[in-house]
Protein backbone atom coordinates (compact mmCIF):
# COMPACT_ATOMS: atom_id res chain seq x y z
CA UNK A 1 0.00 0.00 0.00
CA UNK A 2 1.38 3.04 -1.12
CA UNK A 3 1.10 6.77 0.72
CA UNK A 4 -1.55 8.23 -0.84
CA UNK A 5 -3.95 4.52 -0.60
CA UNK A 6 -2.94 4.81 3.14
CA UNK A 7 -4.09 8.45 3.88
CA UNK A 8 -7.66 7.14 1.29
CA UNK A 9 -8.06 4.25 3.76
CA UNK A 10 -7.17 6.62 6.87
CA UNK A 11 -9.97 8.84 4.97
CA UNK A 12 -12.41 6.76 5.01
CA UNK A 13 -11.93 5.24 8.40
CA UNK A 14 -12.05 9.10 9.62
CA UNK A 15 -15.50 8.92 8.12
CA UNK A 16 -16.89 5.64 9.41
CA UNK A 17 -15.77 7.03 12.83
CA UNK A 18 -17.84 10.43 12.19
CA UNK A 19 -20.94 8.55 10.90
CA UNK A 20 -20.91 6.62 14.42
CA UNK A 21 -21.40 9.78 16.20
CA UNK A 22 -18.19 9.32 18.60
CA UNK A 23 -16.06 11.65 20.05
CA UNK A 24 -17.01 14.85 18.49
CA UNK A 25 -15.01 16.28 21.63
CA UNK A 26 -12.23 14.65 23.75
CA UNK A 27 -10.59 11.58 22.23
CA UNK A 28 -10.17 8.57 24.32
CA UNK A 29 -12.52 10.07 26.90
CA UNK A 30 -13.68 6.63 29.18
CA UNK A 31 -16.42 6.70 32.06
CA UNK A 32 -17.62 4.08 34.64
CA UNK A 33 -21.35 2.94 34.16
CA UNK A 34 -23.25 2.05 37.10
CA UNK A 35 -26.22 0.10 37.69
CA UNK A 36 -26.90 0.29 41.35
CA UNK A 37 -30.21 2.66 40.90
CA UNK A 38 -33.67 1.48 41.67
CA UNK A 39 -34.89 3.33 38.53
CA UNK A 40 -31.60 2.66 36.34
CA UNK A 41 -31.21 4.77 32.89
CA UNK A 42 -32.98 2.17 29.86
CA UNK A 43 -29.26 0.39 28.13
CA UNK A 44 -29.52 2.30 24.68
CA UNK A 45 -30.81 5.48 26.71
CA UNK A 46 -27.51 5.21 28.38
CA UNK A 47 -25.32 4.42 25.72
CA UNK A 48 -26.83 6.75 23.68
CA UNK A 49 -25.79 9.98 26.49
CA UNK A 50 -22.16 8.29 26.57
CA UNK A 51 -21.87 8.88 22.91
CA UNK A 52 -23.53 12.24 22.72
CA UNK A 53 -20.90 13.21 25.08
CA UNK A 54 -17.58 12.00 23.83
CA UNK A 55 -17.56 8.66 25.93
CA UNK A 56 -15.38 6.05 23.51
CA UNK A 57 -14.41 3.98 26.63
CA UNK A 58 -17.03 2.16 29.43
CA UNK A 59 -16.28 0.47 32.07
CA UNK A 60 -18.83 -2.16 33.76
CA UNK A 61 -18.83 -3.13 37.34
CA UNK A 62 -20.33 -6.72 35.86
CA UNK A 63 -21.86 -8.15 33.16
CA UNK A 64 -25.18 -6.49 32.85
CA UNK A 65 -26.80 -8.46 29.68
CA UNK A 66 -28.89 -5.47 28.43
CA UNK A 67 -25.87 -2.85 28.92
CA UNK A 68 -23.92 -5.98 26.99
CA UNK A 69 -25.89 -5.63 23.86
CA UNK A 70 -26.81 -1.89 23.70
CA UNK A 71 -23.24 -1.61 23.77
CA UNK A 72 -22.73 -3.89 20.56
CA UNK A 73 -21.59 -1.80 17.25
CA UNK A 74 -21.44 0.69 19.30
CA UNK A 75 -17.99 2.04 18.82
CA UNK A 76 -17.47 1.97 22.63
CA UNK A 77 -14.58 -0.15 23.68
CA UNK A 78 -15.78 -1.97 26.64
CA UNK A 79 -13.83 -3.31 30.50
CA UNK A 80 -16.69 -5.86 31.49
CA UNK A 81 -16.13 -6.45 35.83
CA UNK A 82 -16.75 -9.68 37.64
CA UNK A 83 -18.13 -8.50 41.16
CA UNK A 84 -15.66 -10.07 44.71
CA UNK A 85 -18.67 -12.71 45.11
CA UNK A 86 -17.39 -14.55 42.12
CA UNK A 87 -14.02 -14.97 42.71
CA UNK A 88 -14.15 -18.12 45.14
CA UNK A 89 -15.76 -20.33 42.62
CA UNK A 90 -13.45 -18.61 39.70
CA UNK A 91 -10.33 -19.71 41.40
CA UNK A 92 -11.55 -22.48 41.94
CA UNK A 93 -11.76 -24.02 38.49
CA UNK A 94 -10.59 -22.96 35.23
CA UNK A 95 -14.06 -24.76 34.09
CA UNK A 96 -15.93 -22.70 36.04
CA UNK A 97 -13.85 -19.18 34.32
CA UNK A 98 -14.38 -21.00 31.03
CA UNK A 99 -18.04 -21.03 31.25
CA UNK A 100 -18.14 -17.65 32.88
CA UNK A 101 -15.89 -16.17 29.49
CA UNK A 102 -18.10 -17.84 27.06
CA UNK A 103 -21.62 -16.94 28.61
CA UNK A 104 -20.28 -12.84 29.38
CA UNK A 105 -17.39 -12.04 26.94
CA UNK A 106 -17.64 -14.64 24.25
CA UNK A 107 -21.61 -14.55 23.55
CA UNK A 108 -21.22 -10.26 23.45
CA UNK A 109 -18.38 -10.19 20.83
CA UNK A 110 -19.50 -12.77 18.43
CA UNK A 111 -23.68 -12.63 18.46
CA UNK A 112 -23.44 -8.57 19.41
CA UNK A 113 -20.15 -7.20 17.80
CA UNK A 114 -19.27 -6.11 21.46
CA UNK A 115 -15.92 -4.67 21.28
CA UNK A 116 -14.61 -6.25 25.15
CA UNK A 117 -11.08 -5.12 25.81
CA UNK A 118 -10.62 -5.78 29.32
CA UNK A 119 -11.69 -8.43 31.98
CA UNK A 120 -11.40 -6.55 35.16
CA UNK A 121 -11.57 -9.30 37.70
CA UNK A 122 -12.82 -8.45 41.02
CA UNK A 123 -13.44 -4.53 42.61
CA UNK A 124 -10.64 -3.51 45.16
CA UNK A 125 -10.87 -6.58 46.66
CA UNK A 126 -7.50 -5.73 48.76
CA UNK A 127 -9.13 -3.02 50.15
CA UNK A 128 -8.35 -2.87 54.00
CA UNK A 129 -11.62 -2.99 54.95
CA UNK A 130 -12.23 -6.30 53.43
CA UNK A 131 -9.32 -7.57 55.63
CA UNK A 132 -8.31 -11.06 54.32
CA UNK A 133 -11.54 -11.79 52.74
CA UNK A 134 -10.15 -12.30 49.05
CA UNK A 135 -6.72 -12.20 49.56
CA UNK A 136 -6.40 -15.89 48.30
CA UNK A 137 -9.21 -16.49 45.50
CA UNK A 138 -7.95 -12.97 43.70
CA UNK A 139 -5.04 -14.13 42.38
CA UNK A 140 -5.94 -17.35 41.14
CA UNK A 141 -9.28 -16.53 39.16
CA UNK A 142 -7.00 -13.54 37.56
CA UNK A 143 -5.11 -16.60 36.13
CA UNK A 144 -8.36 -19.01 35.43
CA UNK A 145 -10.11 -16.15 33.59
CA UNK A 146 -6.51 -15.54 31.71
CA UNK A 147 -7.07 -19.19 30.44
CA UNK A 148 -10.31 -19.16 29.66
CA UNK A 149 -10.10 -16.41 27.28
CA UNK A 150 -6.83 -17.80 25.39
CA UNK A 151 -9.37 -21.23 25.42
CA UNK A 152 -12.42 -19.32 23.73
CA UNK A 153 -9.30 -17.26 21.11
CA UNK A 154 -9.86 -14.10 22.58
CA UNK A 155 -6.32 -13.94 24.39
CA UNK A 156 -5.10 -11.32 22.25
CA UNK A 157 -8.00 -9.03 22.10
CA UNK A 158 -9.17 -9.13 25.97
CA UNK A 159 -6.87 -8.58 27.91
CA UNK A 160 -7.10 -9.31 32.06
CA UNK A 161 -7.18 -6.68 34.80
CA UNK A 162 -7.60 -6.30 38.47
CA UNK A 163 -9.09 -3.08 39.83
CA UNK A 164 -7.31 -1.95 43.15
CA UNK A 165 -7.94 0.71 45.07
CA UNK A 166 -4.79 3.06 46.18
CA UNK A 167 -4.55 1.40 49.50
CA UNK A 168 -2.45 -1.52 48.05
CA UNK A 169 0.24 1.27 48.06
CA UNK A 170 2.32 3.42 50.57
CA UNK A 171 5.35 5.68 50.90
CA UNK A 172 6.89 5.80 54.44
CA UNK A 173 8.89 8.86 53.55
CA UNK A 174 5.46 10.65 52.37
CA UNK A 175 6.90 11.22 49.32
CA UNK A 176 6.06 9.34 46.15
CA UNK A 177 9.70 8.53 45.69
CA UNK A 178 9.03 6.35 48.63
CA UNK A 179 6.17 4.50 47.04
CA UNK A 180 6.14 0.63 47.61
CA UNK A 181 3.22 -1.95 48.16
CA UNK A 182 1.85 -2.54 51.08
CA UNK A 183 4.08 -5.17 53.09
CA UNK A 184 0.90 -7.28 53.84
CA UNK A 185 0.11 -7.84 50.76
CA UNK A 186 3.81 -7.01 48.83
CA UNK A 187 4.48 -10.50 47.89
CA UNK A 188 0.74 -11.51 46.30
CA UNK A 189 1.18 -7.75 44.36
CA UNK A 190 4.34 -8.75 42.99
CA UNK A 191 3.15 -12.28 41.78
CA UNK A 192 -0.01 -10.45 40.04
CA UNK A 193 2.28 -7.55 38.32
CA UNK A 194 4.25 -10.38 37.11
CA UNK A 195 1.66 -12.22 35.66
CA UNK A 196 -0.11 -9.24 34.12
CA UNK A 197 3.69 -8.05 32.44
CA UNK A 198 4.07 -11.46 31.37
CA UNK A 199 0.53 -11.11 29.31
CA UNK A 200 0.65 -7.59 28.58
CA UNK A 201 -1.63 -6.63 30.47
CA UNK A 202 -2.81 -3.40 32.62
CA UNK A 203 -2.59 -2.29 36.49
CA UNK A 204 -5.76 -0.76 37.31
CA UNK A 205 -5.81 1.66 39.91
CA UNK A 206 -8.52 3.97 41.56
CA UNK A 207 -7.83 6.92 42.80
CA UNK A 208 -10.05 9.45 44.75
CA UNK A 209 -8.82 12.68 45.94
CA UNK A 210 -12.13 13.64 47.34
CA UNK A 211 -11.65 11.00 49.89
CA UNK A 212 -8.16 12.48 50.70
CA UNK A 213 -10.27 15.63 51.81
CA UNK A 214 -13.07 13.01 53.40
CA UNK A 215 -10.57 11.23 55.67
CA UNK A 216 -8.91 14.13 56.77
CA UNK A 217 -9.86 17.92 57.83
CA UNK A 218 -6.71 19.03 57.77
CA UNK A 219 -5.69 17.67 54.73
CA UNK A 220 -5.27 21.07 52.17
CA UNK A 221 -8.27 21.45 50.38
CA UNK A 222 -6.65 23.33 47.03
CA UNK A 223 -4.02 19.88 47.24
CA UNK A 224 -7.17 17.80 46.14
CA UNK A 225 -7.80 20.03 42.59
CA UNK A 226 -5.36 20.19 39.78
CA UNK A 227 -5.65 23.63 39.52
CA UNK A 228 -4.94 24.58 43.31
CA UNK A 229 -2.77 27.17 44.91
CA UNK A 230 -1.94 24.73 48.10
CA UNK A 231 1.79 25.01 48.47
CA UNK A 232 3.56 22.04 46.28
CA UNK A 233 5.43 18.92 47.81
CA UNK A 234 8.91 18.72 46.53
CA UNK A 235 9.87 15.48 46.04
CA UNK A 236 13.92 15.76 45.04
CA UNK A 237 13.82 17.42 41.29
CA UNK A 238 10.06 17.25 41.13
CA UNK A 239 7.55 19.76 42.78
CA UNK A 240 3.67 17.87 42.93
CA UNK A 241 0.75 20.67 43.16
CA UNK A 242 -2.06 17.91 43.50
CA UNK A 243 -2.18 14.38 45.29
CA UNK A 244 -3.69 12.66 42.04
CA UNK A 245 -0.07 13.30 40.52
CA UNK A 246 1.88 12.21 43.80
CA UNK A 247 -0.93 9.21 44.78
CA UNK A 248 -0.30 8.42 40.88
CA UNK A 249 3.28 8.76 40.96
CA UNK A 250 4.31 6.95 44.50
CA UNK A 251 2.80 4.02 42.39
CA UNK A 252 5.03 4.28 39.03
CA UNK A 253 7.46 4.06 42.05
CA UNK A 254 6.38 1.28 43.54
CA UNK A 255 6.65 -0.68 40.45
CA UNK A 256 9.94 0.86 39.56
CA UNK A 257 11.39 -0.16 42.87
CA UNK A 258 10.17 -3.83 42.04
CA UNK A 259 11.30 -4.44 38.38
CA UNK A 260 8.20 -3.22 36.62
CA UNK A 261 8.86 -0.05 35.98
CA UNK A 262 7.36 -0.22 32.23
CA UNK A 263 4.00 -1.83 33.13
CA UNK A 264 1.10 -0.27 31.75
CA UNK A 265 -1.62 1.47 34.70
CA UNK A 266 -5.25 2.39 33.91
CA UNK A 267 -6.86 4.81 36.33
CA UNK A 268 -9.81 2.84 36.69
CA UNK A 269 -12.36 5.44 38.70
CA UNK A 270 -11.43 8.79 39.68
CA UNK A 271 -14.26 12.09 40.01
CA UNK A 272 -16.21 13.80 42.86
CA UNK A 273 -19.25 13.70 43.96
CA UNK A 274 -21.95 16.17 43.96
CA UNK A 275 -23.92 15.41 47.36
CA UNK A 276 -24.08 13.76 50.75
CA UNK A 277 -20.77 15.43 52.45
CA UNK A 278 -20.23 19.36 52.91
CA UNK A 279 -17.12 18.70 50.31
CA UNK A 280 -19.02 17.33 47.88
CA UNK A 281 -20.86 19.82 46.30
CA UNK A 282 -21.67 21.13 42.37
CA UNK A 283 -18.94 23.57 42.84
CA UNK A 284 -16.34 21.53 44.02
CA UNK A 285 -17.22 18.64 41.57
CA UNK A 286 -17.10 21.07 38.51
CA UNK A 287 -14.01 22.47 39.10
CA UNK A 288 -12.48 18.60 39.88
CA UNK A 289 -13.98 17.08 36.94
CA UNK A 290 -13.36 19.83 34.12
CA UNK A 291 -9.71 20.02 35.22
CA UNK A 292 -9.53 16.22 34.34
CA UNK A 293 -11.18 16.57 31.45
CA UNK A 294 -8.61 19.30 30.10
CA UNK A 295 -5.50 16.78 31.24
CA UNK A 296 -6.98 13.93 29.35
CA UNK A 297 -7.78 16.47 26.50
CA UNK A 298 -4.20 18.04 26.54
CA UNK A 299 -2.80 14.29 26.86
CA UNK A 300 -1.37 15.36 29.67
CA UNK A 301 0.69 12.64 32.00
CA UNK A 302 2.17 13.09 35.30
CA UNK A 303 6.18 13.91 35.67
CA UNK A 304 7.37 10.43 36.21
CA UNK A 305 4.93 8.71 33.29
CA UNK A 306 4.54 11.80 30.97
CA UNK A 307 2.05 9.55 28.52
CA UNK A 308 -1.23 9.90 29.99
CA UNK A 309 -2.88 6.71 31.29
CA UNK A 310 -6.33 5.76 29.89
CA UNK A 311 -8.81 7.27 33.12
CA UNK A 312 -12.36 6.52 33.82
CA UNK A 313 -14.21 8.92 34.80
CA UNK A 314 -16.35 7.84 37.98
CA UNK A 315 -19.46 8.23 36.95
CA UNK A 316 -21.70 8.42 34.62
CA UNK A 317 -25.48 8.80 36.85
CA UNK A 318 -25.72 8.73 40.29
CA UNK A 319 -26.69 5.19 41.98
CA UNK A 320 -29.27 5.27 44.66
CA UNK A 321 -29.39 1.61 45.59
CA UNK A 322 -25.20 1.63 46.38
CA UNK A 323 -24.01 1.16 49.71
CA UNK A 324 -23.67 3.92 51.87
CA UNK A 325 -20.76 2.41 54.44
CA UNK A 326 -18.53 4.58 53.04
CA UNK A 327 -20.21 7.79 52.88
CA UNK A 328 -23.71 9.44 51.83
CA UNK A 329 -21.24 10.76 49.26
CA UNK A 330 -21.43 7.16 47.81
CA UNK A 331 -25.10 7.45 45.54
CA UNK A 332 -23.75 10.82 44.03
CA UNK A 333 -20.93 10.22 41.93
CA UNK A 334 -22.70 11.26 38.84
CA UNK A 335 -21.77 13.79 36.51
CA UNK A 336 -25.50 13.22 35.21
CA UNK A 337 -28.43 12.85 37.56
CA UNK A 338 -29.99 9.20 38.06
CA UNK A 339 -32.24 10.12 34.86
CA UNK A 340 -29.29 11.68 32.86
CA UNK A 341 -30.43 14.76 33.46
CA UNK A 342 -27.08 17.25 33.68
CA UNK A 343 -26.08 18.09 37.31
CA UNK A 344 -23.09 20.85 35.95
CA UNK A 345 -21.78 21.95 32.80
CA UNK A 346 -18.13 21.04 31.79
CA UNK A 347 -16.40 21.60 28.07
CA UNK A 348 -16.09 18.24 26.86
CA UNK A 349 -12.96 19.43 24.51
CA UNK A 350 -13.18 21.91 21.73
CA UNK A 351 -15.88 23.57 23.25
CA UNK A 352 -18.59 20.96 23.55
CA UNK A 353 -20.89 20.71 26.54
CA UNK A 354 -22.39 18.11 28.39
CA UNK A 355 -25.80 16.49 26.54
CA UNK A 356 -28.12 15.54 28.37
CA UNK A 357 -30.39 11.96 28.02
CA UNK A 358 -32.65 11.90 25.19
CA UNK A 359 -35.93 9.70 25.62
CA UNK A 360 -36.83 9.32 28.96
CA UNK A 361 -40.21 8.98 30.67
CA UNK A 362 -41.03 10.31 33.92
CA UNK A 363 -44.26 9.26 36.35
CA UNK A 364 -46.41 11.46 36.71
CA UNK A 365 -45.77 15.40 37.75
CA UNK A 366 -46.17 14.62 41.37
CA UNK A 367 -45.34 14.62 44.94
CA UNK A 368 -45.91 13.41 48.02
CA UNK A 369 -45.56 16.23 51.09
CA UNK A 370 -46.48 16.52 54.68
CA UNK A 371 -50.00 17.14 55.03
CA UNK A 372 -50.58 21.61 55.94
CA UNK A 373 -52.80 20.29 58.21
CA UNK A 374 -50.10 17.88 60.05
CA UNK A 375 -48.17 19.09 63.29
CA UNK A 376 -44.17 18.47 63.15
CA UNK A 377 -44.86 17.18 66.89
CA UNK A 378 -47.21 14.66 65.98
CA UNK A 379 -45.43 11.42 67.53
CA UNK A 380 -46.08 9.42 64.32
CA UNK A 381 -44.08 11.55 62.59
CA UNK A 382 -40.39 9.87 63.36
CA UNK A 383 -41.36 6.32 62.61
CA UNK A 384 -43.03 7.39 59.64
CA UNK A 385 -39.70 9.27 58.50
CA UNK A 386 -37.37 6.36 59.43
CA UNK A 387 -39.88 3.79 57.60
CA UNK A 388 -39.88 6.51 54.16
CA UNK A 389 -36.32 6.18 54.65
CA UNK A 390 -35.25 2.73 54.83
CA UNK A 391 -36.43 2.07 51.68
CA UNK A 392 -35.72 5.33 49.83
CA UNK A 393 -32.29 7.36 49.56
CA UNK A 394 -32.48 10.28 51.92
CA UNK A 395 -28.57 10.62 51.72
CA UNK A 396 -28.96 14.39 50.51
CA UNK A 397 -30.91 15.01 54.21
CA UNK A 398 -27.36 15.06 55.83
CA UNK A 399 -25.13 17.78 57.54
CA UNK A 400 -23.52 19.31 54.68
CA UNK A 401 -25.74 17.86 51.99
CA UNK A 402 -27.96 19.63 49.79
CA UNK A 403 -30.91 19.51 51.59
CA UNK A 404 -29.27 20.04 54.71
CA UNK A 405 -30.85 23.24 55.76
CA UNK A 406 -34.75 21.84 55.25
CA UNK A 407 -36.73 23.07 58.37
CA UNK A 408 -38.79 19.89 60.14
CA UNK A 409 -41.54 19.98 57.89
CA UNK A 410 -39.78 20.18 54.56
CA UNK A 411 -37.14 17.24 55.97
CA UNK A 412 -40.32 14.75 56.35
CA UNK A 413 -41.30 15.82 53.01
CA UNK A 414 -38.28 15.35 51.02
CA UNK A 415 -38.36 11.89 53.14
CA UNK A 416 -41.75 10.85 51.93
CA UNK A 417 -41.37 12.31 48.30
CA UNK A 418 -38.51 9.74 48.18
CA UNK A 419 -40.18 6.76 49.15
CA UNK A 420 -43.28 7.57 47.38
CA UNK A 421 -41.16 8.01 44.07
CA UNK A 422 -38.99 4.96 44.14
CA UNK A 423 -42.30 2.73 44.49
CA UNK A 424 -43.19 4.54 41.41
CA UNK A 425 -46.01 6.58 42.80
CA UNK A 426 -47.99 3.32 43.56
CA UNK A 427 -51.55 3.50 44.63
CA UNK A 428 -51.84 4.62 49.11
CA UNK A 429 -47.94 4.98 48.71
CA UNK A 430 -48.25 8.64 50.02
CA UNK A 431 -50.24 7.34 53.15
CA UNK A 432 -48.15 7.97 56.09
CA UNK A 433 -50.13 7.78 58.99
CA UNK A 434 -52.32 10.71 58.13
CA UNK A 435 -49.61 13.04 57.45
CA UNK A 436 -49.02 13.01 54.21
CA UNK A 437 -50.53 14.21 50.69
CA UNK A 438 -49.95 14.85 47.19
CA UNK A 439 -49.18 17.84 45.33
CA UNK A 440 -48.80 19.27 41.94
CA UNK A 441 -46.51 21.96 43.41
CA UNK A 442 -42.88 21.45 42.59
CA UNK A 443 -41.36 21.70 46.54
CA UNK A 444 -38.02 21.99 45.41
CA UNK A 445 -36.29 24.47 46.91
CA UNK A 446 -32.84 26.17 46.61
CA UNK A 447 -30.39 23.11 46.43
CA UNK A 448 -32.45 20.70 47.07
CA UNK A 449 -34.13 18.68 44.45
CA UNK A 450 -37.69 16.70 44.91
CA UNK A 451 -37.31 13.89 42.73
CA UNK A 452 -39.50 12.47 40.01
CA UNK A 453 -38.60 8.84 39.15
CA UNK A 454 -38.61 7.56 35.72
CA UNK A 455 -41.51 5.42 34.29
CA UNK A 456 -39.95 1.84 34.56
CA UNK A 457 -42.94 0.54 32.80
CA UNK A 458 -41.75 2.33 29.72
CA UNK A 459 -38.08 1.07 29.66
CA UNK A 460 -36.68 -2.28 30.46
CA UNK A 461 -37.17 -4.14 33.97
CA UNK A 462 -33.64 -3.35 36.04
CA UNK A 463 -32.21 -6.72 37.47
CA UNK A 464 -31.38 -7.27 40.76
CA UNK A 465 -27.98 -6.23 41.74
CA UNK A 466 -26.00 -8.13 44.52
CA UNK A 467 -23.71 -5.66 46.73
CA UNK A 468 -22.02 -8.34 48.21
CA UNK A 469 -18.86 -6.43 46.91
CA UNK A 470 -19.62 -3.48 49.16
CA UNK A 471 -21.91 -4.70 52.26
CA UNK A 472 -24.37 -2.91 53.66
CA UNK A 473 -23.45 -1.73 57.17
CA UNK A 474 -26.95 -1.91 59.28
CA UNK A 475 -25.33 0.24 61.86
CA UNK A 476 -24.29 3.38 59.73
CA UNK A 477 -27.61 3.13 58.27
CA UNK A 478 -29.34 3.07 61.50
CA UNK A 479 -27.05 6.01 62.89
CA UNK A 480 -27.90 8.39 60.04
CA UNK A 481 -31.65 7.95 60.64
CA UNK A 482 -31.32 8.18 63.85
CA UNK A 483 -29.02 11.70 63.11
CA UNK A 484 -32.24 12.39 60.82
CA UNK A 485 -35.07 11.82 63.23
CA UNK A 486 -33.30 14.18 65.61
CA UNK A 487 -33.26 17.08 63.13
CA UNK A 488 -36.97 16.42 62.63
CA UNK A 489 -37.44 16.61 66.71
CA UNK A 490 -35.91 19.10 67.06
CA UNK A 491 -38.12 21.32 65.96
CA UNK A 492 -40.93 20.00 68.60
Amino acid sequence: MDRRQYLLCFFFLCLISGDQGLVRGVVGLACNWGTQSTHPLEANIAVKLLKDNGFNKVKLFEADPAALKALGKSGIQVMVGIPNEFLAPLASSVQVAVNWVQQNVSSYVSRYGTDIRYVAVGNEPFLQTFKDTFLNTTFPALQNIQAALIKAGLGRQVKVTVPLNADVYQTDSGLPSGGDFRSDIHGLMISIIKFLSENNAPLTINIYPFLSLYDDPHFPVDYAFFNGTSAPVVDGSISYTNVFEANFDTLISALEKNGFSSLPVIVGEVGWPTDGDRNANVDYARRFNQALVDRISQGQGTPKRKTPPDIYLFALADEDAKSVRPGNFERHWGIFYYDGAIKYQLNMGNGKPLVPAKGVRYLARQWCVMSPEASVSDPNLPNSVAYACSYADCTSLGYGSSCGTLDARSNASYAFNMYYQTVDQRNGACSFSNLSTITKIDPSQNTCRFEIMMDLGKHETPRRHSFAGRKENPAAMMAFMSALILIICGAY
